[in-house]
């Protein structure tokens, strides 16, 4: 069975997650602090994690290197409520294996904690070699984008950027040296 730890500082948020991945056959554990979530860590050991970015008064990036070596083969999804594409590559930096912003759907979760790194790999042996940074960025927009159901206005709004910035951005196709 799938273990989850959930580190969540929003109790609602956590709850909702826990009951909707519960049925999907994973076992739930939650923290609301970044205490509680690496003391969570030691105890159940569990297989994925979904990490919130923002934990009161503290940055969920500061768990994924503990989190990481405590567990290093564990499957870290970071949330966050405030995408951009700086935090998205820290979080892939730092040992996180996938990066969502808020409101996330079932479904788009699950994908990013179930789909292994080797399955999400369509260049070979490519992941080896470090991201561009125009290729984050374009495929964060495009999973905004895709959130926003392609409504380009209020994936503007969510990233921080002119309508027709973004536009521009859109027409630019991701090149194989953008790897």
């Amino acid at each position: 069975m799938n273990k989850l730890l959930i580190i969540e500082d929003d109790v609602a948020l956590a709850t909702i997650l826990a009951r909707r991945l519960s049925k999907h056959g994973f076992e739930c554990h939650i923290g609301h602090n970044a205490s509680d979530g690496l003391l969570m860590a030691r105890q159940c050991l569990p297989t994925h994690i979904v990490l919130d970015m923002k934990l009161a008064e503290q940055n969920g990036l500061s768990l994924i290197k503990p989190l990481r070596q405590l567990l290093p083969s564990v499957r870290m999804v970071l949330l966050t409520g405030f995408a951009s594409i700086a935090t998205a590559v820290e979080a892939i930096r730092l040992g996180a294996d996938n990066y969502l912003a808020k409101p996330v759907d079932t479904q788009t979760l699950l994908n990013a904690l179930l789909i292994t790194p080797a399955a999400t790999t369509t260049y070979g042996d490519i992941e080896e070699l470090p991201l561009n940074p125009k290729r984050v960025e374009w495929e964060h927009i495009q999973q905004v984008l895709a959130h926003n159901n392609g409504n380009v206005s209020e994936t503007a709004r969510q990233l921080g950027m002119h309508r027709r910035t973004l536009q521009r951005k859109l027409l630019k196709k991701p090149t194989a040296d953008n790897r």
